[in-house]
């Protein structure tokens, strides 16, 4: 599943969006946002692979802000106005839609994020078999961390403790779960729930609200379930 936001100002836009959305099996939608600052919070708050947003809208604009984002997701364009086209691929977004959009031009541009989003996850799966440890910012110091001594991490606000086998206290830092999730791969690391990341090799059981890693439990975020199916189908 592609987890994915729609971002535009005009609710009847924004509500047409969404139909579109329910449209296409491959999508999940995880937040309907009224302009780029909720599209913020949204992305803080939830896994986002791809991106739906107007370019018209007050404060900050569509292009503004997908220009500002470091790690950008997928992102596709739709919005009433032609001359922004060029503009928008130098962002290197997916697609560029006019509004009103027909149906097929939208399943076709959905088509093609979904190409592009498991060529990506395809790439990282690739890398990850060559690398085996990463890093982390503590006390001004590179700390390496191997994949396989990992067994969950925990979000506290802006920290995150990292529960490892060979330490008896979690490694604390400054960082958020969304951010180091896109550095680990994805067939080693679960995102389960806003404050959770587990190590999937650590999973001995799952039930439909729980993970379990021996006794200990774990909760599963309804916007975070697809994770647990893939990971057990």
């Amino acid at each position: 599943m592609i987890n994915c936001i729609a971002v535009d100002d005009e609710p009847l836009a924004l509500s047409l969006l969404k139909d579109n959305i329910s449209r296409i099996p491959f999508l999940n939608l995880v937040a309907e946002c009224g302009d780029a600052f909720e599209a913020m919070k949204a992305m803080q708050e939830n896994k986002v692979d791809l991106i739906f947003i107007d370019i018209q809208m007050p404060g900050l604009t569509g292009m503004q802000f997908i220009g500002s984002l470091v790690e950008k997701p997928l992102v596709i364009f739709i919005t009433a106005y032609k001359n922004y086209a060029v503009e928008s691929y130098d962002l290197a977004v997916v697609d560029y839609l006019l509004k009103p959009v027909a149906l097929d031009r939208f399943v076709k541009s959905c088509e093609r994020a979904k190409e592009l989003f498991e060529l990506k996850n395809q790439f990282k799966i690739e890398n990850s078999a060559k690398v085996d440890f990463f890093f982390v910012n503590q006390d001004y110091s590179q700390v390496k961390i191997m994949f396989d001594d990992v067994i969950y991490m925990k979000s506290y606000g802006d920290y995150i403790k990292i529960y490892c086998k060979n330490s008896k206290m979690p490694l604390v830092i400054r960082n958020s779960l969304k951010n180091i999730s896109l550095e680990l791969p994805v067939d080693k690391f679960i995102r389960i729930h806003k404050s959770y990341l587990v190590a999937s090799k650590e999973i001995t059981s799952v039930r439909k609200n729980s993970v379990f890693i021996d006794d200990k439990e774990f909760p599963v975020g309804e916007t975070f379930r697809v994770n647990i199916e893939k990971f057990t189908h």
